[in-house]
């Protein structure tokens, strides 16, 4: 197990079963009083306070470690661990967890929504050490698909090579829900609605208006069709509980460590719930704390984890786009590293590193490990009105 010091956990154990409690407690309004679910006031003129007997609180005068809890959660089939996706903290504790589970549990699989379905051969080859990161990285199409720096989940995924734990694409793929969101489910053709999960549960009543309270935060949402969006939710969820539910019944002695956002975890009603469903199965959720708001029901535990940022990554400063030659740089970010080379809006980029790049995805895959301070070298076509085109050659450090 790793340094106990490398996290300060506080801890809520079982914070679900206090939680529900507290959901028993329910304010009423009565001629301008409340009153405590079940004890009506004996009259609406008294002027006596209401009784507040039944507040519940929770006792958070001490902390554990991850260490602690790995008992209790060992004893689960199916370990929920949610995250915030750009948040580094959250990926090395749900490391942790997994860490901690592996000793005690070693037939162990790691669900993970950040893969697609159809890539999942290409995850079996990267554990098995069959294909390099980079080959991985290109195969999964991980920088169109996904787009968060890899090197959050990078300790996750070295671990489980090092250690041959299996790995399972839990979404739907891009291409699906891309569809889902412009037509919805109902006006999907044959085929493509042969890729949607048979059972789309749509009765939690509390899963809707979680989602529609988060669809008209976003700007434009009186513009957007609610419906669509639930629609591309449930695709989510419903898919990457299919495969869980599969996978848990394929492989009977494994368990199974899910790690997706936090909004598909939170209260059991977007993953968790959907896998019972689908299966008799022990559960747990757990979350990290540090940017949710505490709510009857929410989770199993929390975790509030210390603070981690990733190194800084080496940046050209560049937008970029797609064009027939190469890769276009559609706009320059002022006083980046590519300004200061010389670098120009419609320059077209051909070689980076001695590598024909075709694809913004090509650039990332050969920057994605680079440091400030480390030098590039590009050959650029540059596109004159007038004159005959350009080609140039760059060679410059990278920003921070």
């Amino acid at each position: 197990m790793a340094n106990k010091n490398l996290f300060t956990y506080l801890l809520l154990a079982f914070v679900s079963v206090f939680l529900s409690a507290c959901g028993a407690v329910e304010v009423n309004k009565y001629a301008g009083k409340h009153h405590v679910h079940g004890k009506a006031p004996e009259s609406a003129e008294t002027t006596e306070p209401p009784s507040a007997g039944n507040t519940r609180v929770v006792r958070i005068s001490g902390s554990a470690s991850i260490e602690e809890i790995i008992p209790a959660l060992a004893k689960k089939r199916v370990v929920f661990v949610g995250e915030t996706h750009d948040n580094y903290a959250h990926h090395l504790s749900q490391l942790e967890i997994i860490k901690g589970l592996h000793e005690v549990y070693p037939d162990l699989a790691i669900g993970m929504e950040m893969f697609q379905k159809p890539f999942q051969a290409h995850l079996d080859s990267f554990i098995a050490g069959e294909i390099s990161e980079q080959q991985f990285l290109k195969r999964s199409e991980w920088f169109d698909r996904w787009s968060f720096d890899y090197r959050l989940y990078r300790p996750i995924l070295d671990y489980a090579r090092q250690h041959k734990i299996p790995m399972v694409a839990l979404n739907a793929s891009k291409e699906l829900k891309n569809r889902v969101s412009e037509v919805g489910i109902a006006g999907l053709n044959e085929e493509e609605r042969a890729q949607v999960p048979a059972e789309v549960d749509r009765s939690d009543e509390e899963y809707t208006a979680r989602l529609r309270k988060i669809f008209h935060q976003h700007p434009g949402s009186n513009k957007r069709n609610f419906e669509r969006f639930l629609d591309v939710q449930l695709l989510w969820d419903e898919s990457m509980a299919e495969r869980a539910a599969a996978y848990l019944k394929e492989h009977p002695s494994r368990k199974l460590v899910v790690l997706a956002g936090s909004g598909h975890l939170m209260h059991g009603s977007g993953i968790p719930k959907r896998v019972s469903r689908r299966m008799d199965v022990e559960t747990a959720i757990v979350l990290p704390a540090d940017n949710l708001k505490l709510q009857p029901g929410i989770a199993d535990f929390l975790v509030f984890p210390e603070a981690a940022k990733l190194p800084k990554a080496g940046l050209m400063g560049v937008f970029l786009g797609t064009a027939e030659e190469g890769v276009l740089i559609a706009s320059i970010a002022p006083e980046s590293a590519a300004e200061k080379a010389g670098l120009k809006r419609g320059d077209v980029i051909q070689q980076l590193n001695g590598k024909a790049v075709k694809t913004p995805s090509d650039i990332k895959l050969v920057l994605f490990e680079k440091k400030p301070g480390e030098n590039v070298q590009l050959q650029v076509l540059r596109k004159r009105l007038l004159l005959s085109d350009q080609e140039l050659d760059f060679s410059f450090p990278l920003g921070g």
